[in-house]
């Protein structure tokens, strides 16, 4: 497990800057490699895939309990097989240490 798994968010209700370029790189090193940096890194996405329909939705329903844990939300999209997940701070239009910090839980739950 990261560092970053082990930290909890912060609430953000604006009035801070995104994570710059340099920043976003730093801390995606902490991740796996199917984390991505997307729309000018303003956002963070991960594809997934699973054995089953089974167990695809059980990692939706942990990543939500997640979401609802940390009260960082992100948008989850899934089918029979994979499941995608992706973080930006809405209230800063971009990537936050919010972001990353969930990313990381949801690769803990993929150990």
């Amino acid at each position: 497990m990261s560092e970053l798994a082990t930290k909890r968010c912060l609430p953000c209700e604006g009035g801070v800057a995104a994570l710059s370029h340099a920043d976003a790189n730093r801390l995606m090193h902490q991740l796996k490699p199917h984390w991505k940096l997307l729309d000018g890194d303003r956002k963070l996405q991960a594809t997934l895939e699973f054995k089953n329909y089974f167990r695809t939705l059980a990692f939706v329903n942990a990543a939500a309990y997640i979401a609802i844990r940390e009260d960082h939300h992100p948008d989850i999209s899934f089918g029979f097989k994979t499941a995608t997940v992706t973080y930006w701070t809405h209230a800063i239009g971009g990537l936050s240490d919010n972001d990353f910090i969930c990313a990381a839980k949801i690769d803990a739950l993929t150990d």
